[in-house]
C-alpha cells in the first residue's frame, strides 16, 4: 500500500530498504554483514602475525639476556644487536616490561588494527610485517573501504529520518513550522557533540590517564580520520605513546650509563 501523501514517509521517502529506491540490504544484515567481514579480518591477521610476534618477542629476550649475562662489559656489536632488535620490536609494537614482553597483534589488537584500516583512519603504531599479512591487507581495504562508507551512508540516513520524524511530529502535535525543524536538529547537533566530542574523552581520562585535551584531540584525529598515532589506544599495557617513547629513553639512559661504566672500568684496568 502506498504511503499517504501527508504522512512522514510520504514526504520523506523510504529509508527501511523496502522501497524501490533503496535496493541494499537492510541495515541489521549490513551490520551484521560489516562486522562479520572485521571478524574474519581480525582473525585472518591474528593468524598471520601473531607467530612472527611471538618469534620476534623471543628473540628480543635471548638478546637482552645474553647480554646482561654473558657480558661483563658491553660489547659495541652485541649493543648494535640490542639496539636494532628494539628498534625492530618497537615498530612491530612489542617492547620489553619486566621480565615478559607485551604484544599487539592478538585478536583485540587485531581487531583494532582492521577498524582502523577499514575506516581509513591508519594510525600507524601497528602495521602488518609479514608479506602474507601484507598482501591481504591490500585486498582487505579494497573491499573493506566501501563497505565502511555504505554502512556509514546507511547510518547517517536513519539519523536523517529520525530527525525529519521529530519535526514532523512536533509540527502535528504543537502546530509548528520553521520552529519544529530548527529544535530538533539543534537538539541532533548538540547530541552528536556530547555523543562523539565531549563525553568520549571524560572515558579517555578514566581509562588511558590522558587530560581532557588530550582525550578531546584524539577524538577530533579519530573522527577526521587524519590519524597522526601519537596517541593510541592501548589494549595491552595501558600505556600511552608518550610513555611508550619514555620508557625507551629510560631503557637508552640505562644503556648509557652501562657503557660510561665499563668505558671506566677498562682503564682502571690499564691503569692498574
Amino acid at each position: 500500500m502506498a504511503p499517504r501523501a501527508g504522512s512522514w514517509r510520504g514526504q520523506q521517502g523510504c529509508c527501511c530498504g523496502c522501497c524501490w529506491g533503496c535496493r541494499l540490504p537492510s541495515t541489521p544484515l549490513l551490520l551484521l554483514a560489516y562486522l562479520s567481514y572485521l571478524l574474519l579480518g581480525s582473525a585472518a591477521f591474528w593468524a598471520l602475525e601473531s607467530p612472527g610476534e611471538k618469534q620476534a618477542a623471543q628473540m628480543l629476550l635471548k638478546e637482552r639476556w645474553d647480554l646482561l649475562e654473558n657480558f661483563t662489559c658491553l660489547e659495541k656489536e652485541a649493543l648494535e644487536r640490542l639496539a636494532q632488535g628494539i628498534i625492530k620490536a618497537y615498530k612491530s609494537g612489542l617492547y620489553l616490561k619486566g621480565n615478559s614482553t607485551l604484544g599487539r597483534w592478538d585478536f583485540v589488537g587485531s581487531f583494532f588494527f582492521s577498524v582502523s584500516a577499514v575506516t581509513t583512519i591508519g594510525y600507524g603504531n601497528l602495521s602488518p610485517s609479514t608479506g602474507v599479512a601484507q598482501v591481504l591487507c591490500i585486498f582487505f581495504a579494497l573491499f573493506g573501504i566501501p563497505l565502511n562508507l555504505i554502512l556509514l551512508n546507511r547510518i547517517g540516513q536513519l539519523m536523517l529520518s529520525g530527525v525529519h520524524l521529530c519535526a514532523f511530529r512536533l509540527r502535528e502535535r504543537f502546530h509548528w513550522q520553521k520552529g519544529a525543524a530548527v529544535l530538533t536538529r539543534t537538539c541532533a547537533l548538540v547530541a552528536g557533540l556530547l555523543l562523539f566530542f565531549l563525553l568520549p574523552p571524560l572515558l579517555f581520562t578514566a581509562i588511558e590517564g590522558w587530560t581532557y585535551e588530550e582525550g578531546f584531540y584524539y577524538s577530533f584525529i579519530t573522527l577526521s580520520t587524519i590519524g597522526f598515532g601519537d596517541y593510541v589506544i592501548d589494549f595491552v599495557s595501558r600505556m600511552t605513546e608518550p610513555q611508550q617513547k619514555q620508557m625507551c629513553n629510560r631503557e637508552k639512559n640505562t644503556i648509557t650509563h652501562k657503557i660510561v661504566v665499563c668505558q671506566n672500568h677498562g682503564r682502571l684496568s690499564v691503569q692498574g
